[in-house]
Formats: C-alpha cells, sequence, structure tokens
C-alpha cells in the first residue's frame, strides 16, 4: 500500500508524520510505502529546525528529508492520501476530483472527524511537540486498519 500524506509546504506535519508512519510500519513489519508532499510546497527544502528536534524526541530522524509539491503523478500511484486539514483536502478533491474515494483529512480517517491539525510553522518548539502527538494519535488509530 502507498500512503502519501499532504500539508502546506512539506516541511512541518506531513514530513513528521511520514516519519512515524515509516518508523511504525517498520517495526511491525508492514508493508507500506510512505511519502509526504505539500500544496504549495518548494521542491527540495529540508524540514524545519522545529520539525526535526521534535521528532528526534521520539527517536525518529527526518533531518534528510527533502519537500515536493504535490503532482498528478504521485497522487495517481498513491492508494491513500491523508491530508492535515479539511482545506487541504478540499483543494485535492477539487484538483483530482476522480480520486476523491482515496483523499481525506488524517483526523476524518482516523476519528471520522474533520479536526485540522494545526500548522506550527513560525510557533516555537511546543508547537511543533503539539502537533506531532496529534499526528501520531491519528497515526497509531489508522495503521491497525490499513
Amino acid at each position: 500500500m502507498n500512503i502519501l500524506f499532504i500539508c502546506t509546504g512539506n516541511t512541518c506535519r506531513s514530513p513528521m508524520a511520514e516519519g512515524i508512519l515509516k518508523t511504525i510500519a517498520a517495526q511491525k513489519g508492514l508493508d507500506i510505502r510512505v511519502k509526504s508532499a505539500g500544496i504549495f510546497a518548494d521542491n527540495g527544502s529540508g524540514a524545519s529546525i522545529n520539525a526535526i528536534s521534535s521528532m528526534k524526541d521520539i527517536g525518529i530522524d527526518i533531518k534528510n528529508h527533502s519537500s515536493q509539491a504535490v503532482t498528478k503523478e504521485i497522487i495517481e500511484e498513491s492508494d491513500l492520501i491523508l491530508t492535515m486539514t479539511g482545506s487541504h483536502k478540499d483543494i485535492l478533491v477539487s484538483n483530482y476530483p476522480d480520486k476523491i474515494y482515496k483523499i481525506f483529512s488524517l483526523n476524518e480517517y482516523a476519528f471520522g472527524k474533520e479536526v485540522d491539525i494545526k500548522d506550527p510553522y513560525g510557533g516555537d518548539k511546543h508547537f511543533y511537540d503539539m502537533a506531532r502527538d496529534e499526528i501520531m494519535h491519528a497515526i497509531k488509530k489508522i495503521y491497525q486498519h490499513i
């Protein structure tokens, strides 16, 4: 299964989600390939310093992450697309209406409700830790169903 996480710039939330699910998949021996991308991402940017630090605190290394923008190809190859917000989902559904069946917000897929993962960009590390913990909570719920 190919899973794609989407946020805005692909430097904070979606790389954290990618790192968390890759780690869980490796630990559990799950056959899952995980990627992340951003709606408005510049290709080749690293993860933010605070995202790297927040993930390092839980033993996950994302320092080699390189951002990428959403493309038709990455949408096509993904079996499940999980966005950080309802707005991200709406943009993807608008751009790829024939793929609506595989596009969900993360919390919608995990808990059946549209609750955005707040963007920590520009905030201090505390905001990144909060976003990381929200993402981890949702991923721990969904990986059992993948």
